[in-house]
C-alpha cells in the first residue's frame, strides 16, 4: 500500500506541475516603424531598411542606400544607366524586388538573391533580421549592422 501512495502522489504532482507551466507565447512583431542601417559606408553608400509594422506584420518596407549628403541610390540615374548595362539589374528595380520579399511578413523571411544584386540581397538579408529583432522587442532606435 505505501507503493500506491507514493505513485499517486508522485502523480498528481506531475499533473499539477503539467498544469502550472507557462506555454510559450509566439513573437508579436510590435506596431511601428523600425530601420536598420548598415554600419559603414560601402562604395560610397549606406544601405538601409525601415519597416512599418501594423497589427504584427510588416506592411510598408523600404529598402534602399544614401550616400554622405543624403542622396537616395535608386535615384542615380548615371548609377542606374552603368549597372543595368554590366548586371542586367538597377538599385530601383533590385531594391523593389528585395523589399516586397519582406513586407507581408511576420518574422524574416529567407531572402531569394536576384542575380546581379547578390551582394546587396546579402546585405538586405542581414538588414531584414536585424530590423525583425528591432520589431519583436518594439525598439525604434535605428540598429547599426557591421559590415563583413
Amino acid at each position: 500500500m505505501g507503493r500506491l501512495k507514493i505513485a499517486a502522489v508522485l502523480a498528481a504532482t506531475v499533473f499539477i506541475a503539467a498544469g502550472c507551466t507557462k506555454k510559450q507565447e509566439p513573437e508579436v512583431l510590435k506596431d511601428g516603424t523600425y530601420t536598420a542601417q548598415m554600419e559603414e559606408y560601402s562604395h560610397g553608400w549606406k544601405e538601409f531598411v525601415t519597416i512599418i509594422v501594423k497589427n504584427g506584420e510588416v506592411v510598408t518596407t523600404e529598402y534602399n542606400a544614401e550616400n554622405a549628403s543624403g542622396f537616395i541610390k535608386s535615384w542615380d540615374n548615371a548609377y542606374m544607366r552603368n549597372m543595368k548595362s554590366i548586371n542586367d539589374t538597377y538599385p530601383n528595380e533590385y531594391t523593389r524586388y528585395y523589399a516586397a520579399q519582406l513586407t507581408g511578413q511576420k518574422e524574416t523571411p529567407d531572402i531569394d538573391l536576384l542575380s546581379g544584386a547578390s551582394s546587396s540581397g546579402g546585405n538586405f538579408q542581414k538588414l531584414s533580421e536585424a530590423v525583425i529583432k528591432q520589431a519583436l522587442k518594439g525598439d525604434s532606435s535605428v540598429a547599426a549592422v557591421p559590415v563583413d
